[in-house]
């Protein structure tokens, strides 16, 4: 089922959404009912969802169901459809490439878009040194090419990943991830050479930047030692973390290491890139240049694409043929991802996602004042989170998360929880959502806050 305009008998999609919550059915309406009974049927249980519904259109900053329901959208498909689902631009890319080839392998016959695309990301990444880039199909995909060419480069083999971290679901980056549940528990045994080290959290650690680094730097040295170390691998913003933005002075500090001690500095900004925290990528924000930067997410409005990109030595240094794959860089990922710079550089969305980032803040803060349960409030442009926790003891409260999560989709919101304890609510509406319909959004989370 498609969604209609019933006054033209059109199909409505993209920006040409009516921009509303509007809530026909309870959700799971029963068109959404039978979707579901056949998704448990065909699709593999460990496949979840975090809305019962059957989505049909989506665009500015609501999801339409198959009854007619339509929902606020804080979360944006997790920080894929940054743009806005549909955006025009993206759609007249998509549908001219299609039309044109959708593949013939770059390893096989190279295209000029997979080109354009390294060109771009080799351009609006931080730092002005020379870079090259290659793509790939996922965030995970991109996190785990990177580990290779870091090793390739500095001939050694250990890589450290930090407390809280998210780096995929494959083998590798599994590794990597630090919470078990639901990423890692029973899938091992993991990849070896990955170590851990603590992450500046300002709510529960107390730290300054320089004394978490100072921390983190000592554990790394003793228990990794740098002459084994090829890569540290680091969130700028940590997402399924709990969107923890680490203290001033920290990330800073760890690179300055790093570069004392041949070691790849990889900053993972699948979650944060693309305009999402008020910057074109979060690196920028703490005044850091990587040495190689994984993106996905919201680099193709809504199409599978991934790319590591970073110091043209470093990413020379894997041997013809060791970088590459089937789907990577796909020409009609490739095409949209195109539009989909373009729209970041020329339309006003980083200035966008600052004003909702402060839309956000403001309330939540406003939220937090009245309400104890409400620990911290953190991050960065259309990227901010609210930590729940018991307000006798402040101790994370995973429970009241999933409850106000839960209250709010039966509303008509969504939102996502994350945080290694379950214990966080992250906001990442689409750049595209009109101030009336966030402030509304977060008015039926207040109320589920309440009512909690």
């Amino acid at each position: 089922m498609s969604a209609v305009d019933t006054l033209t008998n059109t199909p409505l999609g993209g920006p040409t959404l009516p921009q509303e919550r509007r809530m026909v059915t309870a959700i799971p309406g029963p068109r959404s009912q039978q979707l579901l009974a056949r998704k448990a049927a065909a699709v593999a249980a460990g496949v979840g969802h975090t809305a019962p519904i059957e989505a049909v259109a989506a665009g500015g900053g609501v999801i339409v169901d198959a009854d007619g329901n339509s929902l606020i959208d804080l979360g944006s498909g997790i920080a894929v459809t940054t743009l806005g689902n549909a955006h025009p631009k993206v759609v007249e890319a998509i549908q001219a490439q299609a039309a044109q080839f959708t593949h013939t392998c770059f390893m096989i016959s190279p295209y000029e878009s997979y080109v354009a695309v390294a060109e771009a990301l080799n351009r609006v990444t931080p730092g002005d040194h020379a870079k090259k880039s290659a793509l790939f199909n996922s965030g995970a995909e991109a996190v785990e090419n990177a580990i290779k060419i870091a090793r390739k480069h500095t001939k050694k083999q250990a890589v450290v990943a930090f407390d809280h971290g998210y780096h995929g679901r494959t083998n590798l980056t599994m590794a990597l991830t630090a919470k078990a549940m639901p990423y890692k528990s029973g899938f091992g045994p993991f990849a070896s050479e990955i170590y851990r080290a603590p992450l500046s959290y300002p709510y529960r650690d107390g730290l300054s930047g320089a004394a978490a680094a100072e921390k983190a730097i000592s554990i790394i040295e003793k228990q990794v030692g740098a002459d084994n170390l090829a890569a540290v691998i680091i969130e700028p913003i940590q997402g399924e973390g709990g969107f923890i933005v680490p203290a001033d002075g920290f990330l800073p500090a760890i690179v300055e290491w790093c570069r004392a001690n041949d070691v790849v500095f990889i900053a993972d900004e699948i979650q944060t890139g693309f305009a999402r925290t008020g910057s074109m990528f979060a690196s920028e924000i703490f005044g850091i240049v990587p040495d190689l930067i994984t993106t996905a997410k919201g680099i193709a409005g809504g199409m599978p694409l991934a790319a590591v990109t970073g110091r043209a030595e470093i990413m020379d240094a894997a041997h013809a043929g060791g970088l590459g794959g089937t789907y990577g860089g796909n020409p009609v990922a490739c095409a949209a991802a195109l539009a989909a710079i373009e729209a970041f550089e020329t339309e006003g969305l980083i200035e966008r996602a600052r004003e909702i980032g402060a839309i956000l803040t403001d309330r939540l803060t406003a939220l937090q004042a009245g309400d104890p349960r409400i620990g911290d409030v953190r991050g960065h442009g259309a990227m901010i989170a609210a930590e729940f926790v018991d307000a006798a003891t402040g101790k994370p409260d995973a429970a009241l998360t999933a409850a106000v999560a839960k209250a709010c989709i039966a509303e008509g919101v969504i939102v996502l929880t994350c945080g290694t304890y379950g214990n966080v609510i992250r906001f990442l509406p689409p750049l595209s959502i009109p101030d009336d319909l966030l402030h509304e959004g977060i008015d039926v989370v207040a109320a589920a806050l309440a009512g909690a």
